[in-house]
Formats: structure tokens, sequence, C-alpha cells
């Protein structure tokens, strides 16, 4: 008789068809698990990221649908429109009481994506209780204490008490999962997670390989000139992005008279504020709305330089998502960032752009002229990064290492509490 696939229970806030954040990873791991054998069941939300508002067509109390293999069970939550940190916070934990209460079965595995952190402490809450012998994993994409400590965004006590669940539900895992080598060394040393008991499983590009476009007429169709070096930023437009610096730099090239266009795609808490700065004062700033995909990589390949900015302060807190998205494009990467934090390690690392200081607009429009002083080396930054997602951000390698993992660690329970 043939045995039955082990069962994974994947919880995560964000999932397909949300485009940007995490949730390609999510859906890509989970997908990637059953295309392996694995029977996986996703236990998330209604999709509503980064526009904070629940997408038509979805928002039922409970929904249940089939998404490459995967079991998927959609659970109604509060969506702040504001997403300022209370309501965020409101929000992950109406979405870990749902989570906590629907049926789970009899995993092999859980794993737990955070963000969001509180939604997952209180699966992990339950866990301890109804699941105790099951393997539980963390999959770590950001890290919550050092980012309301580099964004500057709620109190002390609020910091402390957000520190306090982090390290409890981290050191509480089976394993916990993270996404580059400084986690890995943030995770240890701050909240005392044994090395053993952490793995790296690198984010990879979640863009298949981007067919080849007709760059003139991309530009053509968004009213860029041909003599225009264009300055693309895509994704989420948050706090710990500090894009009004980008618009700053946008007005100073207005100022000079240079032909800088800076390229904001996406949407997120702080763009109508970013909108309301963009048209106080000329700007060579322009807004887009978040892209199809077809349109989105039509958009990486067109543009001169892909920008990562980030708030002046914000060094460990993530790996920008998007980078993936850019090395895949071939464009050179112009990093706005801590000198010595993660992105521009990343940046580095791929040999792949230009790393200049945070929250400095002129800085920022000194790095663009830059990278467009030598075209060739600028092209070459490009496919310097397309070689780096090629050899080292590989999403069969991450899917593989993985899928390894949580067969040792069902392995190891299974010997440990024998059926």
């Amino acid at each position: 008789m043939q045995q039955r696939p082990l069962r994974t229970l994947v919880f995560g806030l964000n999932y397909p068809p949300e485009t940007t954040g995490i949730s390609p990873y999510t859906g890509a791991m989970a997908g990637g698990l059953a295309r392996r054998g694995r029977e996986v069941r996703a236990i998330t939300a209604h999709p509503h990221y980064p526009d904070w508002k629940i997408t038509s067509g979805y928002g039922q109390w409970s929904r249940s649908e089939q998404i490459d293999g995967v079991h998927v069970t959609r659970l109604r939550h509060y969506v702040p429109s504001q997403p300022s940190p209370l309501p965020r916070a409101l929000s992950e934990v109406t979405f870990g009481i749902r989570q906590i209460f629907v049926r789970w079965g009899r995993p092999a595995a859980i794993v737990a994506v955070s963000p969001a952190l509180l939604s997952s402490a209180l699966v992990r809450l339950r866990s301890r209780l109804t699941h105790r012998s099951t393997p539980f994993v963390v999959w770590v994409q950001d890290l919550y204490g050092i980012g309301i400590s580099e964004t500057g965004q709620g109190g002390g006590l609020a910091a402390r008490v957000i520190q306090k669940v982090e390290g409890w539900l981290l050191r509480s895992a089976s394993t916990v999962v993270v996404i580059h080598d400084r986690f890995a060394e943030r995770v240890h040393d701050d909240f005392a997670v044994p090395r053993e008991r952490i793995a790296v499983v690198r984010n990879w590009t979640h863009l298949p390989p981007l067919p080849p476009v007709e760059v003139p007429a991309v530009r053509a169709a968004r009213g860029w000139a041909d003599d225009e070096v264009v300055v693309v930023h895509t994704g989420n437009m948050g706090v710990k992005q500090g894009l009004h610096h980008v618009v700053d730099a946008g007005r100073l090239a207005h100022d000079r008279g240079t032909h800088v266009r800076f390229v904001l795609v996406g949407n997120g808490s702080q763009r109508d504020e970013l909108q309301q700065r963009a048209d106080a004062q000329p700007t060579t700033t322009q807004f887009l709305p978040p892209l199809g995909d077809r349109d989105f990589t039509d958009i990486l390949q067109a543009a001169d330089i892909l920008l990562v900015n980030e708030l002046p302060g914000v060094a460990e807190m993530a790996v920008p998502s998007k980078l993936t998205s850019y090395f895949a494009a071939g464009r050179p990467v112009l990093a706005a960032t801590d000198s010595t934090g993660i992105t521009a390690q990343e940046v580095r690392a791929a040999d792949a752009g230009l790393v200049v200081s945070a929250g400095d607009p002129s800085a920022l429009l000194d790095g663009v002229s830059a990278l467009m002083a030598d075209r060739a080396a600028a092209d070459r930054l490009g496919q310097n990064g397309k070689r780096y997602r090629e050899t080292v951000l590989d999403e069969t390698f991450a899917i593989d290492r993985f899928d390894s993992l949580l067969a040792d660690l069902i392995a190891t329970a299974a010997e440990k509490h024998p059926a």
C-alpha cells in the first residue's frame, strides 16, 4: 500500500496572487514542496498587500482554493487602511486568532512565516498545546525588533515587547530559517538561538527568465525621453524605504536642469504623502501603480538604473526582495543605504552596482551621474547581477534545501516520538 505523503502546514499572512514582498517566496516554496511530493496546506489571508485593501473577489469569512498543487485556506482578518504600527499589530493579532481556531489536522511539520511575527507567535502558542511533538520552523524574512529600532517606529515599551515576543518565538522553534548570513548572526547574537538550530536559505528571483523587450517602445509608452536617465524603484512605499529623499533628489535634478527621471512603481502606506510632497514643488519624480508581470519586467529592463532606497539607519532588518528581481533584469543597481548594512553587502557581493549614503538626495543624484559616466561599465555591473542571480539566488537549490531540512526534522521527530 502506497504511503500517503507527509503534510506540511504553512502559516503566512501573504500569499499569491499578491505579487510583491514575501508573498511570491511563500507561494513558490509551498508549491515547490508540493511538486517534491509533499502534501502542503497553506493557511493565509485574503490578498491585500501592498494596497492595504482586500482584492476584489476576495474577502469571504473563509475560502478554500488550489494554487500550484497547494491547498490554500484563506481567512478574513482586520486590514487597516492606514497601516501605522498599532493598526498593523492589531491586524496581525486578528489574523493569528483566526489561524489558531481553524482546523489544523495532523501535519508532519509546521512552517510559520515572519512577518507576520504576532500571528506566528500565536500559532506557536497553539502548536505547543496541541502539536507539541510536531517540528516547528520559523522562516524569517524580516527581524521585527531591529526594524522598530532602525525605523524609529513604536516607543521604548513597544520595542521591548516585540523583542521579547520575537526572542521567545525564535528560541522555541525547532529550526529558524533565515534568508541571509547576517540574519543568522543576529538571531544567534541577539536572541541566543543555538547556531545548530539556524539554517540559511537564500531568497531567489521569483521572475522567470525575462523575455526580450523593445526598450525604445517601452520608454516611449511611459513618456520617457531618449536623452533622460531613468532610475526606477519598485515595490512597497513604506517608512523603511525613505522615498521622500528620492522625491527630493528629483527636485534637485529639476533645479539643476539634469535629465534624470526617478520613477516610483508600486503602492504602500507612504504613497499619498509622497505624492503630496512631489506636487508641492517641481520634481522629476514620476509615480506608477503596481504593474502586471509583463509590464513590470518591461519597466525593469527599460530603466537605465534600478534603485534601492532605505531610510538612514536601516541596516540589518531585511534584505530587500526587489534586489532579486533587479539582478534578473541585468541593469545596474544604485543602493542608497547604510554602507555597512545587509543591502550594501549584497550589492557588493554581486558586484552589481554602486552604494551611496542613505538620506542624501545630492549623493543619490551624484550616484546616478557616476554610473552613467561610463555606460559600458554600468552594463557590466548589470550583467554581474544577472550572473549572481543564476549562481547564488537559485530557486531550485533553495527549495531543495528547505525540503531536505523538513525531511531531517520529520525523521528526527519520528525517532523521538514513534507512532
